[in-house]
Parts: C-alpha cells; sequence; structure tokens
C-alpha cells in the first residue's frame, strides 16, 4: 500500500521513527512522496534516499547524538564563549557537522542534488525569518531565492530544517532582493506540515496521507494551547515559539486527520538531549513500534 508520509520535527525524540518505520514496512506501507520538519525532515530525507528501517537502525544505534555537535573546545575552557556565539553567530554549534554527516549518508544511495530526486517526492520545511515565511525546499529555491533546485545539496535544506534557534547557528541564502535571508528550524512556524499534501477543496488525494507526530493525540485537535508562567524573558521566548509552532499547524489537523496520524507521545526526552544513553534509545525505538501497531491494528491493518 502506497502512502504519502509527513513527520513532525521532535529533535533527538525522533528514534521513535524507527520503531514506527519497522512496523510499517513489515505491513507493506510504503512511501510515495515524504514531507518534514527538523528532524522528520532528516527521516523523511533518507527514507526518500532508499534506506530501509532496518539500516537506518542501525546507522542510529551506531550513532552518538553529540558526535552531531561541533563544539569549540574553548566552550569548556571559557563557557561564556557559548554566549558570544549566540550573539555574534546567532546559535552555539555551527551545525556542519551534521551536514556533513548526512551528506555522507545521501551520498552512499547515490543522492546528493535535488536533481537526484524524483520531482514532488520530497518536501523539506524551513522558516525564513528574514521575511517571516514558510520556506518548502525544493518548491521555493527558484521562486525566492534564485537559487536552481536541481544544483542545491538535499543535505543543506535538512541542515536548515533542524536548525534549532540558538542550538544551531542559522544558514544565511541570498535572495533576488538587496537582504541576504536568515533560516532556520522549519518548526518555528510548522512542526508538523500535514497541510503539504492535503487536496485543494473539492478534490481529492490521489494516496492516503499518513503522519506521524512526537506528541500526544490532544496536542492539537480542539485543544486550547495550555496556560504557562511568563515572568521573565526567557519564559516569554519559550512561549513564543510554542505558540508558533502550535498555531499554524493547528489549523490544519482536525479530528478526521487525527486518525490518519500515528501520534508517539514522549515526555522523559527532550528534544535537545544529545547525549542519550542505550537505554534511551530502546525506550524510543520501542515506543515507536508499539504506537505504530496499536494505530495499524486500531485502523484494521492488524489483529
Amino acid at each position: 500500500m502506497y502512502v504519502d508520509g509527513v513527520f513532525s520535527g521532535g529533535g533527538v525524540k525522533a528514534f521513535a521513527y524507527l520503531g514506527a518505520l519497522e512496523v510499517l514496512e513489515e505491513n507493506q506501507i510504503e512511501f510515495k512522496r515524504l514531507a518534514g520538519t527538523s528532524a522528520g525532515a532528516l527521516v523523511a530525507a533518507l527514507v526518500t534516499a532508499g534506506y530501509t528501517a532496518n539500516e537506518l537502525e542501525h546507522i542510529f544505534q551506531d550513532l552518538h547524538p553529540k558526535e552531531l555537535l561541533d563544539e569549540s573546545p574553548w566552550f569548556k575552557k571559557v563557557p561564556f564563549l557559548k554566549w558570544l556565539n549566540i550573539y555574534f553567530r546567532m546559535g552555539i554549534y555551527r551545525g556542519d557537522k551534521l551536514e556533513e554527516w548526512l551528506t555522507e549518508l545521501l551520498w552512499k544511495k547515490g543522492i546528493h542534488t535535488f536533481a537526484d530526486i524524483e520531482e514532488d517526492q520530497l518536501h523539506i520545511i524551513g522558516t525564513d525569518l528574514t521575511n517571516g515565511r514558510i520556506t518548502v525546499f525544493p518548491n521555493d529555491l527558484h521562486n525566492y531565492y534564485g537559487i536552481d533546485p536541481t544544483t542545491f545539496p538535499v543535505a543543506r535544506a535538512v541542515r536548515i530544517s533542524v536548525s534549532i534557534p540558538y542550538f544551531f547557528q542559522p544558514v544565511i541564502l541570498p535572495t533576488k532582493s538587496r537582504y541576504r535571508s536568515v533560516l532556520v528550524d522549519g518548526g518555528v512556524l510548522s512542526n508538523f506540515p500535514y497541510w503539504i499534501f492535503k487536496p485543494e477543496e473539492n478534490q481529492s488525494s490521489e494516496r492516503p496521507v499518513l503522519g506521524v507526530k512526537l506528541s500526544s493525540s490532544d496536542a492539537y485537535i480542539d485543544k486550547a494551547i495550555p496556560a504557562r508562567t511568563i515572568d521573565n524573558a526567557l519564559n516569554m521566548l519559550d512561549g513564543l515559539f510554542q505558540t508558533l509552532i502550535r498555531a499554524h499547524d493547528a489549523r490544519y489537523i482536525s479530528n478526521e486527520d487525527a486518525k490518519n496520524i500515528i501520534f508517539i507521545p514522549i515526555d522523559q526526552v527532550n528534544a535537545t538531549d544529545f547525549h542519550l544513553d542505550e537505554d534511551e534509545k530502546n525506550y524510543l525505538l520501542n515506543l515507536g513500534r508499539s504506537k505504530a501497531k496499536a494505530f495499524l491494528k486500531k485502523r484494521g491493518y492488524l489483529e
């Protein structure tokens, strides 16, 4: 069975996707098109490249996420330098190691630029802070940035999508105007781009759309954003991001849509916990498996 798939952001929580993918493969559910934000974009790119769930599990089991953080050795000696990096470079970590790691993985499957992928097969979500808009790669490259999509590396698009503000340094792209665009994590404006495959009004979908989301089922569906205490600048910044992330996507997810989404609620692991141990990895993998099995059983695919 072919479906179009959408993966949400969630940082290192995305280890849970590997367990869900394993169950979907076992039940002959294949992805025709994929879209993703942040960690979901990374998984979507690797699946599009042809990696199986088993291959991905071996890759990520051997991976120590902290190895993807290009931290200056001076940070440990002079911690204040981290704050200078945030001020002058707008992020602690460059993100180069992550991009290089992904570039190598994609190369092994013959993928470098979007020219190596079928048109409309992969959609990566970023946030253009300069212009205050969602950027969809590769669709928007030519119209907004004057860049030929066939020359743009897939790994660079994913690198943009995972650039958690202040954690990873943003990516700067030229534009057709005199301004340069500062691009960061797609989750700032759309952490779960389920909307990207929704048909126009009075039109039907060519295939079912299957979403996989790293949160509980009531995070969006007819629920108000939970009240939070905001009594300082950091709390306000966190509140701003959470409001932006929820507000856009909530417009596009109905109770009917929720029937086609595998929800994987994860509270024990933080998105930026790049020091996961083996027990935490296995916890996430098993959680992804169990939630995918429960979803398929509810939908009648499993007995």
